[in-house]
């Protein structure tokens, strides 16, 4: 049996300024939901310090499973797919996993 090593979301978005109040309630929405998934190992939200259209998320998986879920749940669907992305000017999204030494 091989077992699978966490996964570690950065998603790097950049939002419209007058949506950042919108974006701050769906985020804290989503953050709490996410959380609440059995594989979701950690979720931090952080802004950028002299700019505030710039948002990072870090999310932690336990494994490929576990991310699938994530992005199939109904609550990201309705509150990232529908809500979100039309709201954001940027994304970016990289997947990383713990280096080996």
């Amino acid at each position: 049996m091989v077992l699978e090593e966490p996964i570690v979301v950065v998603a790097q978005w950049r939002i419209a300024e007058d949506s950042s109040g919108t974006i701050d309630g769906l985020l804290t929405e989503l953050r709490a939901r996410s959380l609440a998934e059995p594989g979701c190992l950690g979720y931090e939200i952080l802004q950028g310090r002299h700019d505030p259209t710039s948002i990072v998320l870090i999310e932690r998986y336990r494994d490929e499973e576990s991310l699938e879920a994530h992005a199939t749940s109904p609550h990201y669907q309705e509150l990232v797919v529908a809500k979100i992305r039309p709201m954001l000017t940027d994304r970016t999204v990289e997947l990383f996993h713990p280096r080996r030494r």
